[in-house]
């Protein structure tokens, strides 16, 4: 049971905390922003998952190396070796849960997520590695799929905060970085994983937006996975899918006009609109 002193003071928590490490101060916080990393760790217990030891990840690298092949002479493309799988322990590029040159393993729960993971081309060679568990682990489950953006007319209790709150937190991990992001956009859950870490934890486990049923954890330790396996995988496919979410617009003599179309499908309202008065 979480207390009101150690409970969020808003649904917007999140929000508020990351305009103030993006935006404002990120190395000596302001009052309201260690105050919300004093609730999530006061409310982050009931959101723990356990990994067993020898349970197999999987991740991927776009390269790969080559071998020579004695009966046609010739060098042909083969994956990586295992050390090429696992980063560098002194040096790391900017990332969702890693400040740059402190890495960690970023795995993923099954081998398409993996290799969706690293946005390969088509025709891409892409080494995928299966990993084994070294011990037992225990991380922050932020993999929660949540409804769309709710809008709320008043402020909900207690529980209903906390609930709000960690859905925005796990759609910030969940969030797709793409190559122009800028690496502020990172703090906010670079800063939470770093909290986690500090608690004792050994990672976090995120959903991938690249996959119904795929998840994406990112552990701290770089010796809690070892690889197992390699294989290299040539990309033949890729396959996307959309809705329009609005009419489209046209420009016209006239000015702008919006077209009136009658295929698109909207989006379901919540069953439970208790504290929702629509959604987006």
């Amino acid at each position: 049971m979480t207390s009101d002193s150690s409970a969020f003071i808003s649904v917007r928590d999140y929000w508020t905390f990351r305009s103030h490490v993006v935006r404002q101060r990120r190395y000596f916080r302001t009052a309201e922003a260690e105050q919300f990393l004093m609730s999530v760790k006061a409310t982050v217990t009931s959101r723990i998952l356990e990994l067993p030891e020898n349970w197999t990840a999987w991740r991927a690298r776009i390269g790969h190396s080559m071998r020579y092949e004695p009966q046609i002479e010739e060098e042909l493309p083969t994956a990586l070796g295992s050390d090429g799988m696992k980063p560098l322990r002194d040096r790391a590029s900017e990332g969702r849960v890693n400040p740059k040159g402190l890495p960690c393993l970023y795995v993923a729960s099954n081998a398409r997520t993996a290799l969706s993971e690293v946005r390969p081309w088509l025709g891409a060679l892409v080494t995928v590695s299966s990993l084994r568990i070294t011990r037992p682990l225990r991380i922050v489950d932020c993999s929660h799929r949540h409804s769309p953006t709710r809008i709320y007319l008043k402020e909900p209790d207690v529980a209903g905060r906390i609930e709000a709150v960690w859905a925005d937190i796990n759609s910030a991990f969940s969030e797709p970085a793409t190559r122009d992001e800028s690496t502020a956009d990172y703090v906010p859950t670079q800063i939470l994983a770093e909290l986690f870490r500090d608690l004792g934890y050994d990672g976090v486990v995120y959903r991938s937006a690249f996959g119904e049923d795929g998840f994406n954890i990112a552990l701290f330790d770089l010796d809690a996975a070892e690889v197992q396996s390699c294989v290299l995988k040539e990309v033949t496919q890729m396959t996307y899918d959309d809705r329009a979410l609005e009419n489209p617009w046209f420009v016209t003599d006239e000015g702008l006009v919006r077209n009136v179309i009658t295929d698109i499908q909207p989006i379901p309202k919540s069953q439970d609109a208790s504290n929702e008065v629509g959604k987006i």
